[in-house]
């Protein structure tokens, strides 16, 4: 195996700003910031928009957008009947 071919794999925290929660993880990812973990070392830390904390598929507030009504469409464009 070739040395120097992989870039520097390391331990960085993930901050969701939405939810204000923080993860630590390993990643290639760098960043000037740095913030003190509860481990007491310091490491990098990436701001994300969204985390498995705020995105609404896993808090259980997903909304479906319905705007004409899809059963209203399909009945008036197929027939109401469904017995028939």
């Amino acid at each position: 195996m070739q040395q120097d071919k992989h870039p520097d794999y390391h331990p960085v925290v993930f901050r969701d700003r939405a939810a204000g929660y923080a993860f630590l993880t390993r990643s290639t990812a760098t960043s000037e910031q740095t913030i003190e973990w509860d481990d007491g070392e310091t490491y990098p830390v990436v701001e994300v928009e969204i985390s498995s904390e705020s995105h609404p598929f896993y808090t259980g507030k997903a909304r479906t957008v319905d705007t004409e009504g899809r059963v209203a469409r399909f009945e008036r464009r197929y027939g109401g009947d469904a017995a028939g």
